[in-house]
């Protein structure tokens, strides 16, 4: 049973950071891609970040050049370090591997 665990998230100003982890149990952490997705208020959820299991990444156009995502396969975690914050990414943050989504972190960003 695949099991996801975010943490990481809170309160910050506008072009503060924050750097959310999402610990993955059940799977074979090395042979998966992971996700990042966020969920603002009244809007759908949207894709934010990818990691293959190769190590490639890839971002939504909004957060290039200001979150990376990246994995530690000793630690089965994911990480999404998020920098140069906007009002406009405050969102429940989720991770995702195989279908199955974690339970979230909520990202708060004032202005």
């Amino acid at each position: 049973q695949v099991q996801l665990v975010e943490s990481g998230g809170g309160l910050v100003q506008a072009g503060g950071s924050l750097r959310l982890s999402c610990a993955a149990s059940g799977i074979i952490f090395r042979q998966n891609a992971m996700y990042w997705y966020r969920q603002a208020p009244g809007k759908q959820r949207e894709w934010v970040a990818t990691i293959s299991s190769g190590g490639s990444v890839y971002y939504l156009d909004a957060v290039k050049g200001r979150f990376k995502i990246s994995k530690d396969i000793t630690k089965n975690t994911v990480y999404l370090q998020m920098n140069s914050l906007k009002p406009e990414d405050t969102a429940n943050y989720y991770c995702s591997v195989s279908g199955t989504w974690g339970q979230g972190t909520q990202v708060t960003v004032s202005s």
